[in-house]
């Protein structure tokens, strides 16, 4: 081994750099702002661009790991050596304390320079590459992890890593949708409002919108979260009220003794954790301003206080903003999925169960009062609690499946934005959507039940569309009287039915038997639309074909040859990269570097 590392102390080493693309996309990775990512996806080429800066002159890494763990992450390290060369290259972990560089090297390095205080690395690979040890870039949040050294030395695992989850398949940024030139902004916030020291609160409060004398387009909302509470706020939603309600004035419980604070249920703009400011594209906006309009909205914020602190005081809320420059379209928000309660459970113990909601869209028109034309859906946001893993939201016409319209299998609960679709899905009056949520309760002894708790469950999808209808929500739940008698227990109907599932013993058996009845079942569908017109229907869940995976594409190079463009491992030791073989190949590779003296001889660096 002495000799092998005194070889690779005298290599050439080459350098070069290439043309970086414009990287549309940016985010620092780390709460101090010092790490600092850039990124773009080329979708026709499957191929997504990457320029990570960190403040170190030593190694620097990026790339992608299974929930936060080394084991099977995979990711480049590389650096600028103190004479100028650089070295860069592909590596996997193996388990949490070792890790190993690939024998297939499937990122490219673009650029890679440093100064007196960082270390910038531009890199590129495809979506899925044809390497088993490569996580695939899908449109899923992703888990990305960076890390740095304090010199070239790597010794990973004392090095500084970060992780943050990211949805990198953005389809553009708020310059690309050119921000009108006239705009005004409004605030829907609660005033001064003491949070109660308990685990859930959800507090709802009446406002008016914005009077204008002409039709004005809401086109951008972004979060206004005081800053002390910013681990207690869960969700803020906005829901327009029918201009014929009598609305209640003060703050209360938006679901607790008076009714009159849970009136108005189509969502209009919302937030969830993790998410910032979202504009809509520029074909459509919400109106405001005509006698068809909204004129009060329901702002509800959901509070997690878990910790029981007392003496806070909230302002937090939505910020509007707003302009005379009409968009062409009016656009609206279906919220779909499972009916939150009391009817959805999700058994305790379970590595993965599937819950299910679907809507029926057939008698939209008839209980919407006026012809639904096509509704064009082009964003959407998922939402579960906890124990939610990840999300399907499948578009069926005439029985068959049309499209899996929006996902996220690898669903994180602290990223839950609003993102826009690559191309507009078009749901036509009598279409159904399904969705299927995956949960897992693993760490869970007891029943959870849907609800409004973050211990509670749900299984939503809010669906951005244009035109707008009155519909306000769609959403489905099995018949749990007929799911409890499945599993043994006596009911006569859906209270009780309810009541029986929690006499369930759960094993294995009766939590397949659970999921599988509630899939088989019939569902119950409730529609309503902005002036609180309920209409109950019926449907039932069709079977989801799973979407192809992209072909891999393989640029990859056996690790020797990429010797030959730049040194893959600066003067290691097995010791300090925490691997028993860093070099499993260790006479070829002897050879072959000197393969690469000669060509860099020859090629004088790239």
């Amino acid at each position: 081994m002495k000799y092998l590392l005194f070889f690779i102390s005298t290599l050439c080493l080459c350098s070069g750099h290439h043309t970086i693309p414009l990287l549309r996309f940016s985010v620092f990775l780390d709460p101090r702002h010092e790490i600092y990512l850039r990124w773009d996806h080329d979708d026709e080429d499957a191929m997504m661009t990457f320029e990570l800066q960190a403040p170190s002159t030593g190694w620097v890494a990026f790339g992608f790991t299974h929930n936060k763990k080394i084991t099977g992450a995979d990711f480049v390290i590389g650096g600028v050596l103190p004479d100028g060369n650089i070295y860069f290259s592909d590596w996997h972990g193996v388990n949490e304390e070792t890790i190993l560089e690939d024998e297939s090297q499937d990122y490219e390095l673009l650029s890679l320079t440093q100064d007196a205080t960082s270390t910038t690395m531009a890199f590129q690979r495809y979506f899925r590459t044809c390497d088993q040890n490569d996580l695939d870039i899908t449109g899923d949040t992703l888990r990305v992890l960076a890390a740095y050294g304090t010199n070239d030395t790597i010794d990973f695992f004392k090095g500084r890593i970060v992780h943050k989850s990211l949805f990198l398949m953005l389809q553009s940024t708020e310059e690309e949708l050119q921000p009108p030139s006239v705009y005004h902004v409004y605030d829907l916030k609660l005033n001064d409002f003491p949070v109660p020291v308990d685990d859930t609160t959800y507090a709802c409060t009446f406002i008016p919108l914005p009077i204008v004398k002409t039709k004005h387009h809401i086109y951008k909302f972004e979060p206004q979260i005081t800053p002390r509470n910013i681990t207690l706020v869960h969700h803020i939603l906005v829901y327009a009220c029918g201009n014929a309600s009598a609305l209640p004035s003060g703050v209360s419980d938006c679901y607790g003794a008076d009714p009159a604070f849970a009136l108005c249920s189509q969502v209009v703009v919302g937030w969830a954790v993790g998410g910032g400011s979202y504009m809509f594209p520029n074909e459509t906006g919400i109106s405001i301003g005509t006698p068809l309009d909204p004129q009060w909205i329901r702002l509800e914020v959901h509070f997690s206080n878990f910790d029981l602190i007392p003496g806070l005081i909230d302002n937090s809320g939505l910020r509007l903003y707003y302009t005379p420059e009409l968009r062409p379209h009016d656009m609206g928000i279906l919220q779909t999925g499972v009916f939150i309660f009391p009817i959805h459970f999700i058994p305790p113990g379970t590595d993965s169960f599937m819950s299910y909601g679907v809507c029926n869209t057939s008698h939209f028109e008839e209980i919407n009062g006026a012809p639904v034309p096509d509704m064009h859906v082009f964003g959407y946001l998922l939402h579960t609690h906890l124990a939610g893993r990840g999300l399907r939201g499948v578009l069926y016409r005439n029985g068959q499946q049309v499209t899996i319209l929006c996902e996220d299998n690898k669903y994180d609960f602290n990223l839950q934005e609003a993102r826009n679709l690559k191309e507009t899905v078009v749901m036509k009056p009598g279409d159904e959507f399904l969705l299927e949520c995956r949960y897992q309760t693993l760490d869970r002894t007891e029943l959870t039940f849907g609800g409004p708790s973050t211990l509670n469950e749900m299984c939503l999808a809010f669906l951005f569309y244009y035109p707008r209808n009155n519909i306000s929500s769609c959403m489905g739940y099995p018949d749990i009287q007929h799911v409890a008698n499945e599993l043994g227990q006596e009911a006569s109907d859906a209270v009780e039915g309810m009541m029986a599932i929690n006499l369930v013993e759960w094993d294995n058996d009766t939590i397949k038997k659970a999921e599988k009845t509630c899939k088989e079942v019939d569902q119950i569908v409730i529609i309503k639309t902005i002036d609180e017109v309920v209409r109950n229907d019926t449907g039932f869940i069709r079977d989801i074909i799973d979407s192809e995976p992209l072909p891999c594409k393989d640029i990859s190079h056996p690790l020797a040859k990429r010797q030959a463009k730049y040194l893959t491992t600066p003067l290691l030791t097995s010791e300090a990269m925490g691997t028993k073989d860093i070099f499993p190949l260790h006479v070829l590779r002897v050879i072959l570097l000197g393969f690469t003296w000669l060509l860099c001889i020859s090629q004088g660096g790239l």
